[in-house]
């Protein structure tokens, strides 16, 4: 094998990967112009319903241009699964991670999503999408790895301790989910934890029925595209019902724009169609085990520009979840290396003196002469 070939063999196997790492760094801006725009009172419908309608603007010409002529055609079953992903995510996700975020913070939301691919396991186990043997390793590394992920998330969200920050004095007082820890705060942190659990169960469910729509319409950057336009329709109705003051959907030369830019853009478009790649090659659950080196930048981030805390018991929790995380995606490597290796044997087959298969292991007494 040439030097060439090696290097693409090479770039080829890392490509999930690189794709899924430099989609953290981007994805963890989602959580610090959230809950920047949170704090400045914009209303969270508002912003889901611009975050989408730029995401799909950008999306859509790519995916004219690119997949025009590979387009599956549209049937009314891709058509209501798209509805259906366009409010799981976009609306039911998004809206319920913002109204936990602003309970709580940018940092403890992206610690407590990393309960999303131990659910996205569980509920692939519940749609036969995943198998469980449980006398094997691997399967009784995901299974545990799951527990020990919920286990994390409600650590996370009943206990507390102490706090300080990363990049400020004391004497700065977090936004939204500092100060001291009080029975309000408890309560507050309580509730965020729920709403965001909430959004990580939708967003885990956008995933199966993602990866199972692809299977149907393979084209990544037109599904995203629909996906965007129906969660713009559907949030702005949700929103035309929640906020009924006209200054509320104004933009400016503010956060107003940049933070409906990015997240649409880099959250949304970028996020959707590179989920959607990624997931075709290794899955699911591959395409949700990175959340952790979002969770590290998100908390640098967030004490660096928001002056968050960060608490003792999100620290704690967060390593359980983590270490949950990886057990859940060492058993599906396990699983897709053992999928590979079936794939590259050939099944053995006997064939008679006529060289017609047989589909039996032992060879029929009337086949020997």
């Amino acid at each position: 094998m040439s030097s060439e070939n090696k290097v693409c063999v090479i770039m080829s196997k890392a490509k999930p990967y690189l794709l899924m790492i430099g989609l953290q760094f981007g994805m963890a801006g989602n959580y610090i112009f959230g809950k920047d725009i949170l704090n400045h009172g914009m209303n969270r419908f508002v912003f889901i319903v611009y975050r989408n309608a730029m995401a799909a603007a950008a999306l859509a010409p790519f995916a004219f241009i690119f997949e025009r002529k590979s387009r599956p055609k549209m049937t009314l079953a891709i058509f209501l699964r798209i509805m259906v992903l366009g409010f799981l995510e976009p609306v039911f996700n998004q809206s319920f991670n913002y109204l936990g975020m602003k309970y709580t913070s940018a940092s403890f939301t992206s610690a407590i999503m990393n309960a999303v691919p131990s659910i996205t396991f569980l509920l692939a186990l519940l749609t036969r999408m995943e198998h469980v043997k449980l006398k094997e390793v691997r399967s009784e590394a995901k299974v545990i790895g799951t527990l020990v992920t919920f286990g994390g998330a409600v650590l996370m969200g009943i206990y507390k301790g102490h706090g300080f920050n990363l990049f400020h004095s004391r004497t700065q007082q977090h936004h939204g989910g500092g100060g001291d820890p009080s029975s309000s705060h408890n309560h507050h942190q309580i509730a965020g934890a729920l709403y965001i659990f909430m959004g990580c169960v939708a967003l885990s469910s956008f995933y199966i029925l993602q990866s199972i729509t692809l299977k149907k319409y393979p084209a990544e950057l037109s599904l995203a595209t629909l996906i965007c336009v129906a969660g713009t329709g559907q949030a702005t109705v949700v929103a035309l019902v929640a906020e009924h003051h006209s200054q509320a959907w104004a933009l400016g030369w503010d956060y107003r724009l940049y933070a409906p830019l990015y997240t649409g853009l880099v959250s949304s478009a970028i996020a959707y169609y590179v989920q959607g790649m990624v997931m075709k090659m290794r899955g699911p659950v591959f395409t949700t085990a990175f959340n952790p080196l979002c969770m590290i930048i998100v908390a640098a981030l967030g004490s660096l520009f928001l002056g968050e805390r960060l608490y003792l018991g999100s620290i704690i929790g967060s390593i359980i979840i983590t270490m949950g995380l990886y057990l859940v995606v060492w058993g599906k490597a396990k699983d897709h290396r053992e999928e590979t290796i079936n794939l590259k044997s050939p099944p053995i087959t006997v064939t008679n003196e006529n060289n017609y298969p047989s589909n039996e292991h032992k060879l029929d007494e009337s086949n020997i002469k």
